[in-house]
């Protein structure tokens, strides 16, 4: 196609996009109603494309000034041969998008979110739109149009952040616990959810509320993941004082002075890593904003009040429905789980405290009582030291060595003495000895000091 006089249309022509005899200009259909903007652009592109028609500049060079690919600029070049000026126009300008969703869906979309699901995040919306109402809209689209309604407020740009630590090879290398306190019910009630997460995948092994994350309640996490995957080879956790003793505070812990917690890990060959800061457990961190940010929703759904209830819902269904949705691949297909071959978990996974026993075969903690009945091989233990075990199911036993000397199925003491008690120092009584730890030894030394000697008390209560 060549140019008249080897002229290019002059910008003036655009105004009704019409030319003078002489020029060589197209005309666009006089029903087009198009926008300054738009008009503009053709412009620009008229005028770009009659420079390389008439060799200015190469076809190369006209594509990368208006910033189309080679092949985009043939069809151009092919639209202004066939149809004119008007060929370069937009023709999805003006029409409907193919994807436009119906006013009717549009409000449905909107209602759901105002009377069923008005305290859903937008993400969490959005899966519950395509799996309980069979509406397959775009997140993006989702977003939008809450925001739009005044439903859901903009959130400002995600600040930069430092770069994220590498996951662990393959489940088992590391476990996060943790426990998060919020009002799970929506009301005044605050609980605390004890998790435990797998860095690799992020597959939730544990999830329970409990009214206070203690000793008691991650002894019993940690203890049923053994139970159900295997031996782990390392606890990831923050500087709580069931975890780990720490002199002052700011300070690094006291790796060798062990809480009964890090006494049950050790027996078992688990290295315990302290955290120091939030930023240092993100992943914990940014799992349990999910948490949060779901789990009250679907217990309101579900219409569940009681911990009860929420824990046989956690256990029997959202654990499972939670992993489908967050739990990634790991690097590598192995595993670091390994069968734990050992039958006296439910010794390890107690509360150690270690007592001299009285003339009359009676120990104490605090104002409990337990009486020590009379062996067939030792007439009496008056003066020997036994270890008392408060089991995680509510009973004591108490063991002379490898001999249990004792048990009490409803034998446990108050639940605040035995966490006031469970990380100090021993406690000395007239007829006790100070007992001192030798290294490796199988008993830990953590029962309270106290400036009151545990002699009998009026109101001492004994238990047979």
């Amino acid at each position: 196609m060549s140019v008249a006089h080897d002229t290019i249309c002059p910008l003036e022509v655009a105004h009704d996009l019409t030319a003078e005899p002489g020029w060589r200009c197209w005309k666009v259909e006089a029903n087009q109603n198009l926008p300054f903007r738009e008009v503009e652009r053709m412009m620009k592109t008229q005028d770009v494309l009659l420079k390389a028609m008439a060799k200015k500049i190469s076809w190369l060079s006209a594509a990368e000034i208006i910033g189309v690919t080679p092949r985009t600029m043939r069809r151009w070049r092919e639209r202004l041969e066939e149809h004119g000026y008007d060929g370069l126009r937009d023709h999805r300008k003006g029409k409907p998008s193919q994807k436009r969703v119906p006013l009717a869906v549009c409000e449905q979309v909107l209602e759901l979110y105002q009377t069923r699901y008005y305290d859903f995040n937008v993400k969490h919306f959005h899966e519950k739109l395509g799996e309980q109402h069979g509406i397959q809209l775009s997140y993006t689209w989702v977003k939008q149009a809450l925001q739009g309604a005044g439903l859901v407020v903009r959130k400002r740009k995600r600040t930069p952040h430092r770069k994220r630590r590498p996951r662990k090879e393959m489940p088992g290398v590391m476990l996060h616990i943790d426990g998060s306190k919020h009002a799970w019910f929506q009301d005044d009630r605050h609980y605390d959810l004890i998790v435990v997460l797998d860095d690799a995948t992020s597959e939730i092994y544990y999830a329970q509320l409990v009214e206070e994350e203690s000793t008691a309640t991650v002894m019993a996490a940690v203890r049923e993941v053994i139970e159900s995957k295997g031996l782990f080879c390392s606890l990831y956790s923050d500087r709580g004082g069931h975890f780990f003793y720490t002199p002052k505070a700011g300070e690094p812990v006291d790796k060798g002075r062990l809480t009964q917690f890090g006494r049950a890990l050790r027996a078992l060959n688990i290295h315990m890593i302290p955290a120091y800061s939030p930023q240092a457990r993100g992943r914990m961190e940014r799992s349990y904003g999910t948490w949060q940010g779901r789990l009250p929703q679907e217990l309101r759904l579900a219409g569940i009040q009681t911990v009860e209830e929420a824990n046989r819902f956690l256990r029997e269904r959202y654990i499972a429905e939670f992993n489908r949705k967050f739990t990634v691949p790991a690097a590598q297909p192995d595993t670091a789980f390994r069968k734990c071959g050992r039958r006296d978990l439910d010794l390890v996974f107690s509360i150690h405290t270690e007592r001299v026993v009285s003339k009359d075969n009676t120990v104490a903690i605090g104002d409990r009582w337990w009486q020590i009945e009379k062996c067939r091989w030792k007439r009496t233990l008056a003066g020997q030291t036994v270890t008392i075990h408060r089991h995680l199911n509510g009973s004591v036993s108490i063991y002379w060595g490898p001999h249990r000397v004792a048990q009490f199925p409803d034998g446990r003491g108050t639940a605040a003495s035995m966490e006031a008690m469970e990380n100090q120092t021993q406690v000395s009584h007239r007829s006790h000895r100070r007992l001192e730890t030798a290294s490796g030894a199988s008993h830990i030394s953590t029962a309270p000091a106290s400036s009151n000697p545990l002699s009998p008390k009026p109101k001492a209560k004994r238990v047979a």
